[in-house]
């Protein structure tokens, strides 16, 4: 039995921490993810709350990029996959589902550049980098993707159950973030309308002449 056990991980051992540490890093992602909308579409108002949220979305974060890490480093050591350092760093380089492990890479580095730039928001200046951030929802999809073209645990129930429950939620407060946006543009674009003055015609209106009185001798 212990033998059996021991050499299941010499062989799979790396593949089950590749396997494990890529299903926890959806997991966070996906919590962060949702987190970060709904405190971008104020869904959730209560106050000390969106500290607390605040704090989660970003612990959350950063365990998704140490378990990216670990998810692309422990597959190096697969002895069936042998990937390679190029397989695990450049999108589209490995033979094994190759579109679906590119972007699966790509989802990596965005998830790296977006997590890591909350550090350096004040030099980048935060309007640039509130616009910038929206792009985490493609961290989301990038890594759903991946996890269903190339997880082992694709066809699984409970997998299949997590992304039913979870897609949805993360796409209505994705959809309720975008239009809570723009109604907040034109509430704001109309403030800032400069009132028109008494008694002038409106920009492209048309005014018509009135006709002449005539004094009365």
């Amino acid at each position: 039995m212990i033998g059996a056990v021991s050499t299941t991980l010499q062989t799979h051992g790396w593949w089950l921490a590749s396997r494990a540490s890529g299903l926890v890093a959806l997991v966070l992602v996906t919590v962060s993810v949702g987190i970060g909308l709904a405190m971008a579409g104020k869904v959730m108002r209560r106050p000390g709350l969106s500290r607390k949220l605040l704090a989660i979305h970003e612990q959350t974060a950063l365990a998704g990029l140490i378990a990216i890490a670990v998810h692309g480093i422990t597959l190096l050591g697969d002895p069936w996959l042998h990937p390679g350092v190029a397989g695990v760093t450049v999108p589209f380089a490995m033979s094994f589902h190759t579109a679906f492990t590119g972007l699966g890479i790509i989802a990596g580095y965005l998830a790296a550049f977006l997590g890591l730039s909350f550090y350096i928001r004040k030099r980048v200046g935060p309007k640039l980098w509130r616009k910038a951030h929206r792009a985490t929802i493609l961290v989301y999809a990038l890594g759903l993707v991946h996890a269903l073209g190339a997880g082992t645990d694709a066809s699984a129930v409970w997998f299949r159950g997590w992304v039913i429950l979870t897609t949805p939620l993360i796409g209505g407060l994705f959809v309720y973030r975008v239009l809570s946006g723009r109604a907040k543009k034109r509430a704001r674009a109309g403030r800032e309308r400069p009132p028109l003055r008494q008694g002038m015609p409106e920009r492209g209106a048309r005014t018509i002449p009135r006709a002449p009185v005539l004094e009365e001798a």
